[in-house]
């Protein structure tokens, strides 16, 4: 069982290099929007290329929806950079080379005896990187699809965002107030 990923935790801010060597914390990278973090097995793996190029269509709606992106792989640089390139994906992908990530939420993978894998898990964060859902993808089928991803965002947007619908009367209230203190 995995150590702090429970919906309501907050997941410890994570730094790692990104596939150029440049180091990024989680929180920068998500600042105050909702965020998508995908925990993956390694670069060796069919799966996870797969399931990359699976969320290239959500990587589009994000840039639209408020909402970032980030692969984290249990790879060096060389391995997480071509993994993210090979799948044509410009999101972040960090690499997790000394598996500070795995062994701090106690993911890896026990029954894979010829790499340092990930169990695989794909993470849905509000702001402050709180966790609201966890999917376990050991198995292909459980890892979200872009739907099923769109469908935990419009759930926790509307749950955080007081504006989600903008024609009720706190949100046309809060719009008013802005205006006077502008």
């Amino acid at each position: 069982m995995s150590k702090g990923l429970t919906p309501g935790e907050t997941l410890p801010d994570f730094e790692l290099p990104d596939e150029n060597g440049d180091l990024r914390r989680l929180s920068e990278i998500q600042g105050d929007d909702a965020m998508v973090l995908m925990l993956g097995r390694g670069e060796h793996c069919p799966r996870e290329r797969q399931h990359q190029r699976e969320m290239l269509k959500f990587y589009e709606w994000s840039h639209v929806a408020f909402t970032k992106l980030v692969t984290i792989l249990p790879n060096d640089l060389h391995d997480t950079s071509r993994l993210r390139i090979t799948t044509g994906a410009a999101w972040p992908f960090l690499a997790d080379e000394d598996l500070e990530v795995q062994r701090t939420l106690d993911i890896r993978e026990y029954t894979d005896t010829h790499h340092d894998a990930t169990v695989p898990h794909t993470l849905v964060l509000a702001a402050g990187l709180v966790i609201d859902k966890v999917y376990v993808g050991f198995w292909f089928w459980g890892r979200p699809s872009p739907y099923q991803l769109w469908a935990d965002l419009q759930d926790l947007l509307r749950r955080t965002q007081p504006d989600f619908d903008p024609l009720t009367a706190e949100a046309k209230a809060a719009w008013e107030m802005s205006l006077v203190e502008a």
